[in-house]
């Protein structure tokens, strides 16, 4: 066991396997104790009963809880159509299980078609283990998302559409057995639609946004590299992961900034590699020759699921470790 002061609260590092964990007194003070009876799930917060001797008088402490001291979160990069939302559902139970995942974000806006999102599409995603859907440019490419954007409590579209549109750009996050977490969907302008400034849009929302928790993630939706990496240094040291979605290919910069934010310039896509941008390959090259109109359907074959981990301290909501994943089916 290791001690540690965190702010005010005094706590102990217990560790369970391999996993810290923090055992929260709720500021407390102690000298150290001696551990008889404890009883906790596999969740990433456990209450329990913990009977130990407080400065050598016995004494029962009932629904202490005990935190986990990183947080460990999976980003999968853009899902596209039908193989996409099937590498989700046959890849994600591993995952979790490899990783010990405890918590599951995913760009879902390609998820229908290879065009937007549906309900039901959006529900396969959830059922399949997926805690939050972000999206991006192609939002409305089917109009029975206005359903998800009224209705779904965790799903995002990005923030700096313009004011009144339906949905939000932000949520909080948690279960009653873990840590909040704020998820943030951000859309550049570079190469894209001119919505409001996404750098303006940020900042307004993010001290709102970590009273709340310490731990934020941001998928930025964007196209050029350049607007990424700037968004990245901005937001350094105020969020825990920037991720960046939309390109469709992934990128090899995954590193931790100085001041704590990790961060990946695009994830890539989720749904079968042989193809062109998830895509069949034949109706993308006669396009390129002919300058002609093609039916892009959904390519079938090499289906990966690409993804990002980051751990993140629950106390500092700075990321210690990052990592890209790419899972075959």
């Amino acid at each position: 066991m290791e001690d540690l002061i965190a702010g005010s609260l005094h706590c102990q590092t217990l560790f369970s396997k391999d996993r810290p964990i923090l055992l929260s007194f709720d500021g407390l003070g102690y000298k150290k104790y001696h551990k008889k009876t404890l009883l906790y799930s596999t969740n990433p917060i456990f209450h329990l009963q913990l009977a130990h001797h407080f400065s050598g008088e016995s004494c029962l402490m009932s629904n202490l809880d005990l935190m986990l001291a990183v947080m460990k979160i999976l980003f999968i990069g853009d899902v596209v159509g039908r193989p996409g939302r099937r590498a989700v559902r046959e890849c994600l139970p591993r995952l979790v299980e490899r990783h010990r995942l405890d918590m599951v974000i995913a760009n879902g806006e390609n998820s229908a078609g290879g065009a937007g999102i549906t309900p039901s599409t959006a529900r396969e995603l959830y059922e399949a283990g997926v805690d939050v859907i972000t999206t991006g440019d192609h939002l409305w490419d089917q109009r029975e998302v206005i359903g998800l954007l009224k209705n779904e409590p965790f799903f995002l579209r990005p923030l700096n559409y313009p004011e009144g549109t339906p949905g939000n750009g932000w949520l909080i996050w948690g279960r009653q057995s873990s840590s909040k977490v704020a998820v943030l969907n951000l859309q550049g302008r570079t190469f894209m639609a001119q919505l409001e400034n996404p750098f303006i849009a940020v900042d307004r929302v993010l001290d709102q946004i970590r009273e709340q928790t310490s731990i934020v993630v941001v998928d930025f939706h964007a196209e050029a590299s350049s607007e990424k990496i700037a968004m990245g240094r901005f937001l350094d040291g105020r969020v825990s992961l920037l991720v960046g979605t939309h390109t469709h290919v992934p990128t090899a910069d995954e590193q931790i900034f100085p001041g704590g934010t990790a961060f990946l310039s695009d994830v890539g896509f989720t749904g079968p590699q042989q193809s062109v941008l998830g895509r069949e390959i034949e109706p993308v090259i006669r396009r390129f020759l002919t300058s002609q109109p093609q039916r892009f359907g959904v390519a079938q074959k090499d289906i990966v699921l690409h993804g990002v981990t980051v751990e993140v301290d629950n106390l500092t909501g700075k990321a210690q470790s990052i990592a890209r994943i790419a899972e075959p089916l």
